[in-house]
């Protein structure tokens, strides 16, 4: 007889909710790419920039002008050696500035915030300002005052020396004849071409040049009693410039009859001597005329141990001190008559300060 047979267990079978899942492959490791920055960000970091950008420009421009003319008329104010009337007050106003200049940039701080809690645009406005008032000043007689005070400070010595000599030149000028200024501008346009010509060569101020040909022959070239020869009335010339200009001149011999050699000629030989006393513009124009006579200047400065303009002219008693002072006082008439068309006379109205300003050609303060 057959036994009942006990029911089995059900099997329970997981089926898979995605049959299709054990058949994918293994997900590749998904490359990463680079976080890119909108646009609108971009523009907005430049704009912020910009805008700090003049700011701060403006600042710098104010900040600058102002140090140096306040500086300048301090200098100019407690000028002298004595420490209690001169060196003290100038110190202590030193100490006011730096102190002045930290209260304004605290104060600038604070208005910076209030301005920009209205206007973005108010903070890069009034910067600007304040640096187109002081470029108005900067237009002024007053600011070239302040600028030659503040000159005369930091250069020491140079400065002096330079300043000496302009006033100098100035004051030649002053006495000098209109008519026969206005006479040397026309005789020179002939050769103006070839002097023009051998300045850019030679890398010397044109109208430098120019003072140094009307000082030596009024351009009216000739043979001189003392052997000076042509434009630049050319006496003795070492060989080695000779060289140097007939390889600009692509020439085998030069001619001092002819104005374009003899204007090479001189430009060369000025700017050797121009070398030879470290670019000092007097001592230069100086040892140009007094050429290797007495060993030339630098032998003469040696030997009494002469280092500038000041020290060498007690030792010149025999030699042309002025020299140097009548070409630079030509060079300044060419100078006026090319800006201004005219040669103005220097005791006229404003007319001093505005020739202070145009500056003698190769002595004016570099910028």
């Amino acid at each position: 007889m057959n036994k009942p047979v006990p029911p089995r267990k059900p099997v329970s079978v997981k089926l898979d909710a995605n049959p299709k899942a054990k058949s994918r492959k293994p997900n590749k490791p998904s490359k990463v790419r680079s976080k890119v920055v909108p646009k609108r960000e971009v523009s907005s970091f430049r704009k912020k920039a910009l805008i700090i950008g003049i700011e701060v420009l403006g600042l710098a421009i104010t900040a600058i002008s102002a140090i140096m003319v306040l500086l300048g008329y301090s200098a100019n104010w407690f000028s002298g050696t004595r420490f209690f009337t001169s060196l003290l007050p100038f110190a202590i106003g030193v100490l006011g500035l730096i102190i002045a200049a930290a209260l304004l940039l605290i104060a600038w701080w604070k208005l910076r915030k209030w301005l920009q809690a209205r206007a973005v645009l108010l903070v890069p406005a009034l910067a600007i300002s304040f640096a187109l008032v002081m470029g108005w000043f900067v237009l002024q007689n007053h600011f070239t005052q302040a600028i030659s005070h503040f000159r005369l400070l930091v250069g020491g010595k140079q400065e002096a020396g330079r300043v000496t000599i302009a006033h100098q030149v100035y004051a030649t000028y002053r006495r000098y004849d209109s008519g026969q200024l206005l006479k040397l501008v026309h005789r020179a346009e002939s050769y103006n071409p070839v002097i023009a010509e051998a300045a850019k060569i030679f890398d010397i101020d044109f109208n430098l040049l120019q003072g140094l040909a009307a000082t030596e022959s009024s351009f009216l070239p000739r043979d001189s009693q003392d052997g000076g020869r042509g434009l630049f009335q050319i006496t003795l010339v070492p060989k080695v410039i000779l060289e140097q200009v007939e390889k600009k001149l692509e020439v085998s011999k030069t001619s001092l009859q002819d104005p374009r050699h003899n204007a090479f000629i001189a430009a060369a030989t000025f700017k050797y001597y121009l070398n030879q006393m470290h670019g000092d513009l007097f001592l230069g124009l100086l040892a140009y005329n007094i050429g290797p006579a007495n060993g030339g200047l630098r032998f003469i400065m040696q030997q009494y141990g002469a280092t500038d303009f000041v020290t060498i002219q007690p030792y010149l008693q025999q030699l042309p001190r002025d020299y140097p002072i009548r070409v630079l006082s030509h060079a300044l008439a060419f100078r006026l008559w090319d800006k201004e068309g005219r040669l103005p006379v220097y005791e006229e109205g404003d007319n001093a300060m505005r020739i202070q300003l145009i500056g003698i050609p190769g002595l004016q303060a570099e910028l």
